[in-house]
């Protein structure tokens, strides 16, 4: 096996971005969506009717908390000092090594199918992570995708989403 993670203790911290403007974006993103359910509460009525509270009463008051609280954060972060580092490179690198591979497979099972999905999914972490060769990579691989595909669809009786190698074998 062949661990491919850098030594991070020999390279230089070098920050991705400000702690600052992670609080100025997240903020900000979070406005926005304290505006859309006040918006759409309010749509659907967030007021007191004859029979009791319509139906965007409640979301309309949390709406707004999340509005106020938003915008307290965000006065808060143009205040802050921007020299403090919210990740380093480095740190970001290594988030982003298994955070797109995963965004790839989620989208990939649309089209494959979760098991296929999985199947590559699991083979490309342990080719590119693990170091691991093929005699270890396609048994492991495949016996967890037969193992799950046993468990949910056989004993569980929970449908997953099939690709064309399931509908080949007719088992979609």
């Amino acid at each position: 096996m062949v661990n491919k993670e850098p030594d991070l203790e020999q390279v230089p911290e070098v920050s991705a971005t400000s702690r600052r403007s992670m609080e100025i974006a997240i903020s900000i993103g979070l406005l926005a969506l304290g505006l859309i359910v006040v918006g759409d509460s309010w749509r659907i009525g967030a007021s007191w009717a004859e029979d009791g509270p319509q139906a965007g009463y409640f979301p309309f008051y949390i709406g707004l908390i999340i509005c106020i609280t938003s915008l307290i954060n965000l006065i808060k972060a143009f205040k802050a000092s921007a020299d403090e580092s919210f990740v380093s490179k480095k740190a970001l690198g290594l988030v982003l090594t298994v955070l797109l591979p995963t965004i790839v497979y989620v989208g990939l099972i649309q089209w494959l199918g979760i098991y296929l999905a999985s199947t590559l999914f699991i083979a490309a972490f342990m080719w590119r992570l693990g170091g691991y060769g093929l005699a270890m990579i396609v048994p492991i691989s495949l016996g967890v995708s037969l193992l799950f595909f046993v468990m949910f669809e056989m004993w569980f009786t929970v449908p997953l989403p099939k690709g064309p190698i399931e509908a080949m074998l007719g088992l979609a």
